[in-house]
């Protein structure tokens, strides 16, 4: 019995010793689980900062392998660029502490508006901002997502200044064209860096119409492919047809006023008050 007793006492041990083990293997384990979790947050958002948040997912999803999941393709996309009126200028008066921060405000609000829009940020070049809607997926409503953003930006630009004036500094105007056209989308750049970038025509116009901006006093302006796509669901007014660099024609652009029913609203209450004696 006490043998028994002894070899009962023996085995509880033995399996007190292998839980043990094993809690300790799967504590490791654990860690291991979490610190590869934490290293791939810590790349989706290094590499959101390159590619938009559906690239990145392809890459992490293939292994940040992205030849067989993002082939280059032709697509059919719209192009929004954005530029700062007299910035140039501006910058020559300010410190640089002061022109970062006023440049990373104008920043933030401009790119919270193009995603929240369905749309990208392709790049930045300077103080112009190239965004794409309709490049990363299929969007059949680009055109108006991308004048809609436009609109976005002029508004929270307009309220970025009343913060910049309680401040002591000057405002920033904004410049926007879009254009609408075929070009190869994908990841593109060397080895060492990829970008999900968008090349062709269409960029080139998209911002040759916002040079236009300053031509015709406007602060968006659209081309006629965007115009024919809006359809009816913006008051636009026209502009003169103008030659641009880099295209034989003149372009002819449209003024983007606002949303129709917005527009046919104000009217009509500017004709009612105008009848009431």
């Amino acid at each position: 019995m006490t043998a028994l007793l002894f070899l009962a006492g023996i085995a509880l041990l033995a399996g007190a010793v292998v839980l043990w083990q094993q809690r300790r293997r799967n504590a490791a384990l654990q860690r291991q689980l979490d610190l590869a979790a934490a290293e791939l947050q810590q790349l989706q958002q290094t590499c959101s900062r390159l590619a938009p948040a559906g690239v990145v997912d392809h890459m992490v999803a293939d292994g940040l392998h992205v030849g067989a999941e993002l082939p280059a393709e032709r697509k059919v996309v719209t192009a929004l660029f954005s530029d700062l009126v007299g910035f140039t200028a501006m910058s020559e008066k300010l410190e640089p502490p002061v022109l970062a921060r006023i440049l990373d405000g104008y920043f933030q609000r401009v790119s919270d508006a193009v995603h929240a829009h369905s749309g990208h940020v392709s790049t930045w070049l300077g103080d112009g901002m190239l965004a794409f809607f309709g490049a990363l997926r299929p969007n059949p409503w680009q055109c108006a997502d991308a004048v809609r953003c436009a609109l976005a930006m002029v508004e929270a630009i307009r309220s970025y200044n009343e913060e910049l004036a309680r401040d002591g500094l000057p405002p920033l105007a904004l410049g926007i064209g879009i254009h609408r056209g075929a070009g190869l989308a994908g990841m593109i750049g060397s080895r060492e860096r990829r970008e999900y970038g968008f090349v062709g025509r269409t960029v080139n116009l998209a911002a040759r119409v916002q040079s236009l901006t300053r031509t015709h006093g406007a602060e968006i302006l659209v081309t006629e492919p965007v115009r024919v796509e809006l359809g009816d669901a913006f008051e636009l007014q026209a502009t003169p047809p103008e030659r641009v660099k880099g295209i034989d024609e003149p372009v002819a652009t449209w003024a983007v006023v606002g949303p129709a029913r917005l527009v046919s609203a104000a009217v009509a209450m500017s004709i009612d008050s105008s009848t009431q004696p």
